[in-house]
């Protein structure tokens, strides 16, 4: 079953340089990956440093495979560090 993943990021105006190659880099690690479809990022007009990410999957499977690569998760803990801010994560299935 096809599954959307929301990721919400808050990224501060001075960190915007240094975290916004690491999006792209995991971006395109995530195209290569069995089951990715499709992927958008958002910006918030009112807040611009609320970043959306909308992943879509073939399947739950497919999203915690790559969730559990170790260069998925070498990248983000480079994010994590310069954002110093917990990521939210949702796993949305069609109803």
């Amino acid at each position: 079953m096809t599954v959307k993943v929301i990721i919400r990021r808050n990224i501060p105006k001075d960190s915007i340089a240094e975290v916004y190659p690491l999006l792209i880099s995991l971006r395109e690690y995530a195209m290569r990956q069995k089951g990715f479809i499709s992927g958008e990022t958002l910006r918030n007009i009112d807040d611009p440093e609320e970043i959306v990410v909308i992943g879509t999957w073939q399947s739950a499977e497919d999203w915690k495979a790559w969730e559990a690569n170790p260069k998925r998760k070498e990248l983000q803990e480079n994010i994590n560090i310069l954002l110093n801010k917990k990521i939210e994560y949702g796993v949305y299935s069609y109803s």
